[in-house]
């Protein structure tokens, strides 16, 4: 029987990458990719020219199956995204699911992954804190929002810079607009980013400044 290695892969700079996800990749018979021209990239650039086959959320329930037969029979099967780790806010949860399920040994090597670093350095309480992904953008979002009002913890978002003073707008409606917030942008990239301060003051940052790139944003819990 094989083996599903989940590989971190850089969120920013290639230099991120770990001496051991490199082997793993150089060493999978296969590497399920979220976008293999993205993830070409960084194949290129490793020098590692192993088989890749599309692995994202449009079509992972129709091959996921597959995968688990040619784990099965004896193949190494390597998982990455386009960025961070594979199934946070990410395709690769089915797979693993499927491969536990059958008996399959999986390992997921530490590596980058967004909200790691930007909670650390939001200077907000990271001794217990909430991950909440990407909020729903219509069905279900004030439901959602309704739901933390009484969350104490710290929490975490993933968001677009396309709705981020959208969200940051809604948080200071059902949170209040001094509670504090800490958003980082294009973190481990040329133009990292992390503004700090109360909703009020960085929404107002925000639309002054157009938000551009991947964000998370981190946001005190209720005191």
């Amino acid at each position: 029987m094989g083996k599903l290695y989940v590989v971190p892969t850089p969120v920013g700079n290639l230099e991120d990458m770990t001496f051991r996800a490199i082997r793993v990749l150089k060493e999978a018979d296969l590497i399920l990719a979220e976008d293999t021209r993205t993830s070409s990239v960084l194949m290129k650039h490793y020098e590692i020219k192993n088989p890749m086959m599309s692995h994202h959320k449009f079509n992972e329930h129709k091959t996921v199956e597959g995968i688990v037969s040619r784990i099965l029979a004896g193949q190494t099967v390597a998982l990455v995204s386009d960025a961070g780790t594979p199934a946070i806010s990410d395709p690769g949860f089915l797979v693993v699911r499927e491969c536990v399920r059958n008996g399959i040994e999986v390992q997921c090597l530490p590596g980058a992954t967004a909200f790691v670093p930007a909670l650390v350095s939001s200077g907000l309480p990271n001794d217990r804190f909430c991950f909440e992904g990407f909020l729903p953008q219509k069905k279900g979002r004030q439901t959602r929002l309704q739901s933390l009002q009484e969350e104490k913890r710290t929490m975490i978002f993933y968001e677009s810079p396309y709705r981020l003073v959208k969200t940051l707008t809604q948080f200071a409606e059902y949170y209040g607009a001094d509670r504090q917030v800490a958003v980082c942008r294009e973190i481990s990239k040329i133009h990292e980013e992390c503004v700090r301060g109360s909703l009020t003051e960085v929404i107002a940052h925000f639309t002054a400044h157009e938000p551009k790139g991947e964000i998370v944003v981190v946001l005190a819990g209720k005191e």
